[in-house]
């Protein structure tokens, strides 16, 4: 179950005995894991970019000098692109600028925070390398990230070279960027966040964190001559960073309530944000919506002047849940075209959910024949099956299980609960919660009441947006008479669910993927330091 790409511990339960530092992950580690270079100091952010800044200054310090996303450049060297000089170098001056991602207030306007003129003057001054390869745009709430990963697998062992721009990390800031499911190296990364900081300086103005990331990407794509780009939106579409590509094809998942306090309070309002992706004459493929988003859906394509699909009305699918001695309970598909024939396939990652978003990955793969790609269906068929994704009904620890979903609203936290219950047997759940603050968090608490027997509630570490656990606790008690607890970090938190489970319960870590990158950064600090401690018993 899960990715095929899950790391496994040695089979022991992740409790510690030894003594504990504080990460700059928030996590903790025992001393051991010190020794081994595992643990970070307290710049939290420099943490989640996959511990570039180990023992160095407090990036929370560095960051108070810099200003918002469009402020000049500052006049002190260190903030130039003469200080890009290394890796760790890159992550600093990458993470100092203003970061969307982890704000509490966001500016949602064309000049704000989300200014695409900065973005094409930056990619104009870098010589707009998102017009040197060709892309698929992916929008949505719920499964932009396994429909990319989706697609990418059936035509990577069709034998393209693919690119893939996703948000956010797990634990390391490259995963945004990668070919062929190869992070972008540290040298590559170096170099062209130099070469983004010295067209900053030429424009005049700061990029933002997701902008400059952004960047990179279309231009390691550019560089290396992907046969295709899968560029993830990072949030809505219409003023998003990414929305200044022409892509072959515009995909959109599906539509739900999330990041409302930013693109609207009601369903027509996400839709039209999400929308904003589409160009004209770029035709748009998307899965059955609710009818006030289709009538959103429909009416901007005709403004807009393109075409839209509709997988289960126009192209024809169909999908059922069966269950295999080789592969145990999962989904089936079927899709039909003037130029596929594809039956009875296997949906890679499990839940109905999943289905849906098999669906439009295959009905993308179809679209992208008609554009030159030679797709064999056996070969398509084959490649569907090495689909890999970290962070999705992943799990990541055997003795005891821990499972790990980065799901984040309503929705998604639902699906996930019902596809637990249909994919993993378990006596009881512990569920490790935190979410964002700006989240509709009673509808995302009603969720986790349905599935988990105990919530431990805490919060991802050096994350502004995330919710204070002492309120999640008092809300889940309010509706909910299940056990709950408060742990100040993830580490903690999977440390008293050790505690509280036996060999067949279940432990599962979910509500941000913020929180899952903790849970993996934890137990991967756990492993390295037993392996140290075995090493030189």
């Amino acid at each position: 179950m899960g990715s095929k790409t899950s790391r496994r511990g040695d089979g022991d339960s992740p409790k510690r005995t030894s003594s504990r530092t504080t990460g700059a992950d928030g996590t903790s580690a025992s001393s051991g894991a010190r020794k081994a270079g595992t643990t970070r100091t307290t710049g939290s952010r420099a943490a989640s970019a996959g511990g570039a800044s180990k023992g160095r200054t407090k990036t929370s310090t560095a960051r108070k000098t810099t200003g918002r996303a469009g402020a000049p450049q500052a006049a002190e060297a260190k903030s130039g692109p003469e200080a890009i000089t290394s890796y760790p170098n890159a992550v600093r001056w990458v993470l100092d600028l203003h970061d969307v991602e982890r704000q509490r207030v966001v500016q949602y306007d064309p000049e704000g925070d989300f200014k695409l003129d900065r973005m094409r003057a930056l990619l104009t001054a870098l010589g707009n390398p998102q017009d040197q390869f060709r892309s698929v745009h992916i929008a949505g709430s719920n499964g932009k990230g396994s429909t990319a990963a989706m697609i990418s697998a059936m035509l990577r062992r069709c034998g393209f070279a693919i690119g893939s721009y996703t948000s956010p990390h797990l634990t390391d800031i490259r995963e945004r960027i990668s070919i062929n499911g190869q992070n972008i190296g540290r040298p590559e990364f170096t170099e062209l966040m130099r070469k983004v900081a010295e067209a900053s300086v030429s424009i005049g103005e700061r990029p933002t964190f997701f902008e400059a990331m952004t960047a990179i990407g279309f231009l390691h794509f550019a560089e290396q001559a992907v046969d295709l780009a899968l560029v993830e939106v990072g949030l809505g579409g219409r003023l998003d960073s990414t929305n200044v590509i022409m892509p072959v094809l515009s995909l959109i998942t599906e539509i739900q309530l999330d990041h409302t306090r930013i693109l609207g309070t009601d369903l027509p309002s996400i839709a039209r944000e999400k929308a904003g992706i589409m160009k004209p004459g770029v035709p748009v493929i998307t899965r059955e919506q609710t009818p006030e988003v289709e009538a959103v859906f429909n009416e901007h394509a005709q403004t807009v002047g393109t075409t839209i699909r509709v997988v289960n009305r126009d192209i024809e699918f169909s999908n059922r849940f069966c269950s295999t001695a080789e592969l145990g309970p999962h989904n089936r598909v079927c899709l039909y075209t003037d130029t596929s024939r594809l039956e009875h396939l296997p949906v890679p990652l499990p839940g109905e959910h999943q289905a849906f978003n098999c669906g439009l990955a295959l009905a993308a793969v179809d679209h992208l024949k008609s554009v030159g790609f030679d797709c064999p269906e056996p070969v398509v068929t084959a490649g569907l099956a090495d689909t890999e994704i970290p962070g999705r009904m992943q799990l990541v620890w055997d003795r005891p299980r821990i499972l790990v979903d980065g799901a984040h609203n309503p929705d998604a936290l639902g699906a996930l609960m019902r596809c637990v219950g249909a994919h993993v047997p378990y006596d009881s759940m512990v569920c490790v919660f935190g979410c964002a603050q700006d989240k509709d968090v009673d509808a995302l608490l009603d969720r986790v009441s349905l599935g988990a027997d105990k919530v431990i509630f805490t919060r991802a570490a050096g994350n502004p947006r995330s919710a204070d656990p002492d309120d999640l606790r008092r809300r889940f008690m309010e509706r909910s008479g299940k056990m709950c607890q408060v742990a100040p970090t993830v580490g903690d938190a999977l440390e008293l669910a050790a505690r509280a489970v036996s060999r067949d319960d279940l432990i599962c870590v979910t509500g941000s993927f913020y929180l899952v990158g903790d849970a993996m950064k934890h137990l991967e600090s756990v492993r390295r330091s037993r392996e140290e401690a075995t090493s030189g018993a």
